[in-house]
């Protein structure tokens, strides 16, 4: 069959691997100022980070809406047997429930929800599209999908909380003694929600340096075949860190590297730095 493979800009691919692999993407919208943007079209974290540098107040993101859904979804829907559309997290964005609406316009699309953001949405994606090629039907890529989601891990280091609370996710408070503490904090999605996991102390390479052994390390139910590496402006020294640990602890066949979105990027800020990759089943 013939199957599309579409996803929310959240998931982060980089545009080689979206082209490799026939991926198409719907923008989210950002909402900067009196301004709305498209994710990866008219706005990218570099331009939300000047804004906000500037004095600017904290974008905001929100979801396609139905129409929007419909409309994307329509052109894939006619000139291919199957479309399957891969969402970031219905915990994060109502972008699952708008495109599961859309979807009932067609009788060939299929809607997931990736449980994740960022490039653990993009693992989902990327995987439906090798699946895809390797000739699996739809209905069955959206089975397998849904107990991939389950096992996908996706975790960073923050280099500063100064993003997060001008979003209003912490306080300003906690991202002052963070930054006078040294302190960098490594969030993971679980359970679909965004958690603190652990805080590191130090230079920002050394942290990752810690987070990368603690992600790796001892680990025998790690699927070896992907990983990504996803950034926002990487520190000197974070991208070797990351690399060094997974060149000691991974041997993954597959190592991709992305940046991180303006959605999600927008949000943790830069030096932003993890890896996703996923368990075995």
């Amino acid at each position: 069959m013939n199957i599309k493979i579409t996803a929310d800009s959240t998931c982060d691919l980089s545009e080689a691997l979206l082209r490799q692999w026939n991926i198409s993407l719907i923008p989210m919208h950002i909402l900067m100022g009196e301004e709305s943007y498209l994710d990866g079209v008219t706005i990218h974290p570099a331009d939300v980070f000047a804004h906000a540098q500037n004095g600017g107040k904290m974008p905001k993101s929100a979801a396609p809406n139905l129409v929007e859904y419909t409309d994307f979804l329509a052109p894939f829907a006619k000139d291919y047997d199957a479309v399957i559309h891969i969402n970031v997290g219905s915990k994060f964005s109502s972008c699952f429930q708008n495109a599961r609406l859309a979807a009932q316009e067609f009788g060939n699309v299929y809607v997931v929800d990736s449980e994740n953001i960022c490039t653990g949405q993009g693992y989902l994606v990327l995987q439906a599209a090798k699946w895809a090629a390797d000739g699996l039907p739809p209905k069955n890529i959206s089975m397998r999908l849904q107990g991939l989601a389950k096992r996908v891990e996706l975790s960073f280091v923050l280099n500063q909380l100064d993003y997060m609370a001008k979003s209003g996710r912490c306080s300003g408070v906690l991202a002052f003694g963070a930054n006078i503490l040294g302190i960098k904090p490594s969030l993971a999605v679980i359970d679909g929600e965004l958690k603190v996991v652990r805080k590191y102390r130090g230079s920002l390479p050394i942290c990752v340096g810690k987070y990368i052994t603690d992600q790796l390390a001892n680990r025998e139910d790690i699927d070896r075949s992907m990983v990504f590496i996803s950034s926002t402006q990487a520190k000197p020294g974070c991208m070797e860190a990351i690399k060094a640990g997974l060149r000691q602890y991974g041997n993954f066949e597959n190592v991709y590297e992305t940046d991180i979105g303006t959605t999600i990027g927008g949000y943790s800020g830069p030096g932003t730095i993890g890896i996703v990759f996923a368990r075995k089943q």
